[in-house]
């Protein structure tokens, strides 16, 4: 019988590509998706026919034990929440209730009809916030800087107390910025190779961005899915970093970008005051030995790598496009 996997989020970066991983290791994969007027198939679209796709909300607690009594999964990976920050910032009640109290609601489910299932939760950097040293690790203190930060602490330990509660073979990954071609537009690092595509071809003229100096560990997200199923793949759960131990500056983002398409990133990057956060975070870097010495985890895209892979796949998009 081949394992059975549900994702919840299945329809976001990471979920595709969990989807796709799973798939490649011989998975049933049951995805949850949200009713709403606007489910967005486009990251899974390739891989649509081969999953398993069914209507569930970390708001309904009702519908997560329903999925859960039915398909029996052996893994379930938590990838589901208001993940933008900014937006946390105009609707923090929101991202309370699904990327905190969501994960509560999908434990309980998991306690009540399907304990011996094993489950990753998808904590983040963004838990250190206001970091206490640097660079992070597992055992950091947390300081979160927005609703967003704040609701993945919860997440975080209320995973761990499920855990040492219930005897839930229950994970959680803090995971560090990390990027893709499939990465929302929302997020700087889409913004700038999307930004670099349509300067290219003649759309905009300057790319409007926020705090230039912000630094951040980025890394691809389809080696962070792979940390996440060695996780479950472990005897004993645990709560692990996962990052590159490598940091950049918005700034070097749109070096490399411009650079990649032989353009002067100064000649086009525009620093607008309304894309600055009311609370900045600090220097987010993640020390991943744990993870590389007890997973045996490696990240395989570089830096440099990404960003143009990210560059290549939106010149490709916008070129389609034709507009």
């Amino acid at each position: 019988m081949p394992k059975r996997a549900l994702i919840t989020g299945i329809t976001g970066q990471d979920g595709s590509y969990l989807a796709e991983f799973l798939l490649d290791q011989g998975y049933e994969v049951v995805g949850m998706v949200r009713r709403s007027s606007t489910v967005n198939f486009e990251r899974i679209a390739h891989i649509q026919d081969k999953v398993n796709l069914v209507a569930g909300d970390l708001l309904d607690e009702v519908s997560l034990l329903g999925i859960l009594r039915e398909h029996q999964p052996d893994e379930i990976y938590n990838l589901a929440a208001q993940s933008f920050v900014q937006t946390s910032w105009n609707q923090p009640v929101l991202t309370g209730e699904t990327t905190a109290l969501g994960v509560t609601r999908l434990l309980d489910a998991i306690r009540i009809g399907c304990p011996g299932a094993r489950f990753y939760q998808a904590s983040s950097s963004e838990m250190f916030g206001k970091v206490h040293e640097v660079p992070q690790n597992e055992r950091t203190p947390f300081y979160p800087r927005s609703p967003y930060g704040v609701a993945k602490v919860y997440g975080h330990w209320i995973t761990v107390n499920y855990r040492e509660s219930y005897g839930l073979h229950a994970s959680s990954g803090m995971l560090f910025n990390h990027e893709s071609p499939r990465r929302g537009l929302e997020f700087v690092t889409r913004k700038v190779s999307h930004g670099v595509a349509r300067v290219v071809c003649g759309l905009d003229d300057k790319l409007l961005l926020g705090n230039l100096d912000s630094q951040r560990d980025w890394g691809f997200a389809g080696d962070y899915v792979r940390a996440m199923w060695l996780m479950l793949q472990q005897d004993t759960p645990s709560d692990y970093v996962v990052a590159t131990g490598r940091t950049h500056s918005v700034r070097q983002l749109c070096e490399v970008a411009f650079a990649h398409v032989d353009l002067d990133w100064a000649e086009h990057v525009v620093v607008d005051e309304r894309f600055l956060r009311p609370a900045e975070v600090d220097l987010l870097v993640g020390d991943p030995s744990r993870a590389r010495a007890e997973l045996g985890w490696e990240p395989t895209v570089g830096f440099e790598q990404l960003v143009a892979m990210m560059v290549d796949a939106d010149l490709a998009l916008v070129r389609a496009q034709g507009h």
